[in-house]
């Protein structure tokens, strides 16, 4: 019996709607590998620190510096190759760059070893990022871009969560090496299954018909991006919010072992024996601990920057600076309180409020920028973007408060990283006046 043009239209819509689910699952679950690979050292630090003896200022220079340096500075070449050539190929070829570096982090004998390492798995990730929000952009209308970038943003609070899960688990059961190996092994078979199943989309294909899809030269890119004063108020604000963020979300767990102890242990005395095994160290505590409220807070946080820019953008499109401004001023308040505070429990549903504020300018900020270039422009003017942001957020956060942790040893001893931590969160002020000093500008360089 044949269908009608009507349940044809239905049929292909749902078949459109499904496929398109697809996409963005498998999306979110590469960035969730991303992130794993990104962030399970934070949880390894401890065992890491005490097999090769470095202090808190090498193990911020072996997470964060070694990561950034060529992460950062590869991501606009490869966004320039993205906004030419197949972009989900890129993709698939970046994850199991990263996934087969991460491996060889477990080989690493020594400090020196570990940090190029590292910098193998910043190269993977490089080719990761903008070319995904470019497709992301291309799969969705304008009005649900914020919202669906947020959505894949999911993989960066799942992605740490599992990798600070995962990694605890696995440093307390089999050492911290077995951990990078196992991952990267699950990473590199994913590969064939996101390039045989994700087709590369039109570019601008929701676009005006005015803006062309001719790839722009890098030259060109800049001059565009010299003239729209929002995208350097946006991206020196959420540079300043990385720098603290990546800092301390690389720095909370080794800060909950030093700070509390055997206290993780009497918090989390509810949990099955199945899930902590008998003589099982503060780490794996601090795991189940910073792992959940990441993984809740934020979801929340992401979630609802995305969805409250996309609602009130459409009538006003500051939104997408105002909704973050507001975020970081209140990610403050909840930092000093939680960071004064010696009670686990208070602190446990304190940092809820700090991760999911600190978190929730992805969506706007990462749509904002999809909108305020041309189309042939959106992965290199958004690898500028990262660069600006992992910088000065990833290469500075991680080791400026391993620094400042090392300084304050001496007085506060292994209280050190929690008033490193409370001097740090003092730099989601400037983000948040940045952001807001962008407001208006935002409304003018709007374009799509």
């Amino acid at each position: 019996m044949s269908k009608s043009p009507a349940q044809e239209a239905s049929f292909e819509q749902v078949e459109s709607k499904a496929y398109l689910g697809w996409v963005m699952f498998l999306l979110v679950v590469v960035y969730t590998f991303s992130f794993v690979d990104r962030s399970i050292i934070s949880i390894l630090a401890i065992p890491i620190q005490q097999e090769l003896g470095v202090t808190d200022f090498q193990m911020g220079l072996m997470r964060g510096l070694s990561f950034a340096i060529l992460y950062s500075t590869l991501g606009v070449p490869v966004a320039w190759i993205a906004d030419r050539y197949n972009r989900v190929w890129i993709v698939g070829i970046a994850l199991a760059a990263w996934s087969a570096m991460t491996a060889i982090c477990g080989l690493a004998g020594n400090a020196i070893q570990l940090f190029f390492a590292r910098m193998g798995v910043g190269v993977g990730e490089a080719g990761g990022i903008a070319p995904s929000y470019s497709i992301i952009s291309d799969y969705f209308p304008p009005h649900k871009r914020a919202t669906m970038l947020a959505i894949f943003s999911f993989g960066i609070p799942i992605g740490s969560a599992v990798g600070i899960f995962y990694g605890g688990v696995m440093a307390a059961l089999y050492g911290w090496r077995m951990a990078f190996f196992v991952i990267g092994i699950l990473g590199i078979l994913l590969v064939p299954l996101f390039l045989l199943t994700v087709r590369e989309p039109k570019r601008g294909r929701f676009d005006s018909q005015k803006s062309s899809i001719k790839p722009a030269k890098f030259r060109e890119v800049l001059q565009t991006l010299l003239g729209k004063k929002s995208f350097w108020l946006l991206s020196f604000g959420a540079a300043s919010s990385s720098i603290v963020g990546y800092g301390v979300f690389s720095w909370l767990p080794t800060f909950l072992v030093r700070s509390y102890g055997e206290q993780l242990s009497d918090f989390l005395s509810f949990l099955p024996a199945s899930m902590v095994p008998a003589g099982a160290p503060p780490v794996l505590f601090a795991a189940y601990f910073f792992g959940t409220i990441m993984l809740v807070g934020g979801i929340i946080g992401i979630f609802m920057g995305g969805y409250l820019s996309d609602k009130l953008g459409v009538k006003n499109k500051s939104a997408y600076a105002t909704v973050p401004s507001i975020a970081f001023f209140l990610t403050i308040p909840f930092y000093i309180t939680g960071m004064l505070t010696t009670s686990l429990t208070l602190l446990f549903f304190i940092l809820l409020f700090p991760i999911a504020f600190s978190l929730a300018w992805l969506g706007p900020v990462v749509s904002a920028i999809q909108h305020i270039v041309p189309t042939s422009m959106r992965a290199t003017a958004t690898a500028v973007f990262l660069l600006i942001n992992n910088l000065l957020g990833l290469a500075i956060g991680d080791p400026l408060l391993g620094k400042i942790s090392d300084v304050l040893k001496e007085p506060y001893g292994d209280d050190s990283l929690r008033y490193t931590i409370l001097f740090g969160s003092v730099l989601y002020l400037v983000a948040a006046i940045l952001f807001f000093l962008a407001v208006k500008p935002l409304k003018k360089d709007w374009i799509h």
